[in-house]
């Protein structure tokens, strides 16, 4: 029963949790963005939502660029913090422009992906990361 309430964290089981949640995150994101990599890069006429008022296709872009490179370096812990930066821009505005006056329960799944790269944010990548790797050589 104590183990339950116990708050002390392994080091090895929350950096293990953060390689699980990156992982997951960035693959479920880039399936989500690589039907708007096909679009953009299918040259016909591009119909997406331009919240931001840049034009549709440069909008389409940066969902891209967001979706699926930064999704990308997040899945292999490269620039993990800085990455998650667009992923943050692109969920605040899917909830509070794109779907800013739908019900909650549209909103439901932008949230929880803002909720999963705010905590990559604070996090980092964690041990199991190639930004682990490069400072740990940085020190020397």
């Amino acid at each position: 029963m104590n183990r339950l309430f116990q708050v002390k964290r392994s080091e090895t089981n929350v950096d293990f949790i953060i390689l699980i949640i990156r992982l997951s995150i960035a693959t479920l994101m880039i399936f989500h963005g690589l039907p708007k990599l096909n679009t953009l890069l299918a040259g016909g006429e591009i119909q997406f939502p331009d919240p931001l008022g840049v034009g549709n296709t440069l909008s389409l872009g940066l969902a891209v660029f967001a979706e699926v490179v930064c999704s990308f370096l997040i899945a292999i812990g490269l620039a993990t913090r800085l990455a998650s930066i667009p992923l943050i821009v692109t969920m605040l505005v899917a909830v509070f422009v794109v779907h800013g006056a739908d019900p909650i329960d549209v909103k439901e799944m932008a949230i929880l992906y803002l909720l999963f790269y705010l905590l990559l944010f604070v996090t980092g990548s964690g041990k199991f990361s190639i930004d682990n790797f490069i400072s740990k050589k940085s020190r020397f």
